[in-house]
């Protein structure tokens, strides 16, 4: 999830540099908007620095530089790929422009041009917040959707004591997961995920791989780490970055991958097992590059490991879900695969389908679990489909629980 977080002018500017660090610990990928006046507090480097990702600091490209058509409508595009807007601090003046709908800056149009949910921190002197104006202002925020942080009361930069400190970083954060209806059913538990491919070396050259991207495993681990769980994610070569706040375990070959995952299961309670082990790999490759002749060649494979089964077969309490990739008679095969492995859930997909095959941000998948439920999903993206399986996970969890109790 993509958060675009508004920085105003105050002397509370500086505490948004941490709220980055907390709101990627999330799982959050966070842009950063500063107005003029912010930037007399606070520099666009600090936040560019933290986040990672451009801060937008003028709604035309700024005196000198190159105006196009891209910089022009930037807050289109911004507003279309956010899902949530926070603002901290938000500055009576924000408050304000934001209540009667005026767009006189990047922050402001942004705003306007947004659907997302909106999150207001307010930072200011105590009579600013006590004002009539700013009063009426928040509550007609409050009555369009708005979520307000409380103030926090203290001794202000200014002098005066009262309301109008900004509020404290878990608040804020509450009020984000609010807004955004996120659950935090994983606190307290670790999830071990895997993703991406294998390769298997033929030669110093060459390797066995598959089509794996491991965008699916990401967006899982993503989401666990969202919902409170500490995340061990353990990756196949791929290109993407290690998700914000999850331990990312690098691996190469399934064997590594057999390892890695041996080493961290013990600590787990749940295992999600998205990579793409690949099933055989070269019985010899070669110490030195083969040379291309005329002659066929021949490579004698042999079978990796079971990393699924493997583990399944001494889980006890932890719950396991597996993948399957398939191609035909996906129902047939997924439900034999979830026997066979001894997996609680199996998340199935043909991956020859319109929007559920490899490289893709979307998936088209059906979730068969242990007890008999089959739950097909429509097209929908990755991310939307890990909140899916994890909803799943805490069903199965409950149910096993209610039995365990019922047999007592």
């Amino acid at each position: 999830m993509r958060i675009t977080l508004g920085v105003t002018g105050g002397v509370a500017a500086y505490k948004a540099a941490e709220l980055v660090r907390l709101l990627q610990q999330d799982g959050f990928t966070v842009q950063v908007v500063m107005t003029r006046s912010a930037r007399e507090f606070v520099t666009p480097l600090t936040f560019a620095a933290l986040s990672g990702q451009k801060v937008i600091t003028d709604l035309f490209a700024e005196s000198g530089g190159e105006a196009n058509l891209e910089s022009a409508i930037e807050h289109i595009a911004v507003a279309q790929r956010t899902d949530l807007l926070l603002v901290a601090p938000a500055t009576a003046d924000v408050i304000a422009k934001f209540a009667r709908g005026i767009a006189d800056d990047f922050l402001t149009t942004l705003h306007l041009a947004s659907t997302a949910p909106v999150v207001l921190a307010p930072a200011m002197n105590v009579n600013m917040w006590n004002h009539p104006a700013t009063q009426e202002n928040l509550e007609m925020l409050r009555a369009r959707g708005a979520h307000i942080v409380q103030p926090d009361e203290g001794y202000l930069a200014c002098g005066m004591t009262g309301p109008g400190r900004l509020a404290g970083q878990q608040a804020i954060m509450a009020a984000v997961r609010e807004a955004l209806k996120l659950q935090r059913d994983f606190v307290g538990e670790t999830v071990l995920v895997t993703a991406g491919p294998t390769c298997e070396d033929i030669d110093p050259v060459r390797y066995i791989t598959n089509r794996s991207s491991g965008k699916m495993g990401y967006a899982v681990a993503v989401a666990a780490a969202r919902r409170g769980a500490r995340v061990v994610l353990i990756s196949g070569p791929t290109s993407l970055d290690a998700p914000a706040g999850v331990e990312r375990v690098n691996v190469r070959t399934a064997l590594e991958m057999q390892q890695a995952v041996r080493q961290h299961f013990d600590k787990a309670s749940v295992g999600i097992f998205a990579a793409a082990v690949a099933d055989y790999r070269p019985a010899e490759p070669m110490s030195q590059k083969i040379k291309h002749t005329k002659e066929a060649l021949e490579i004698r494979l042999e079978p990796n490991p079971d990393v699924l089964a493997s583990v399944a077969a001494e889980k006890g309490a932890r719950l396991v879900v597996g993948f399957a990739a398939e191609t035909e008679r996906v129902a047939e095969n997924a439900r034999k695969k979830l026997s066979a492995k001894n997996a609680d859930l199996i998340v199935a997909n043909d991956v020859t389908a319109e929007g559920a095959g490899f490289d893709l941000d979307t998936n088209v998948v059906t979730l068969f679990a242990r007890d008999g439920r089959d739950l097909p999903l429509p097209k929908m993206t990755k991310s939307e489909v890990a909140g899916r399986i994890l909803d799943e996970v805490v069903r199965l969890r409950s149910a096993l629980r209610a039995a365990a109790q019922h047999s007592d």
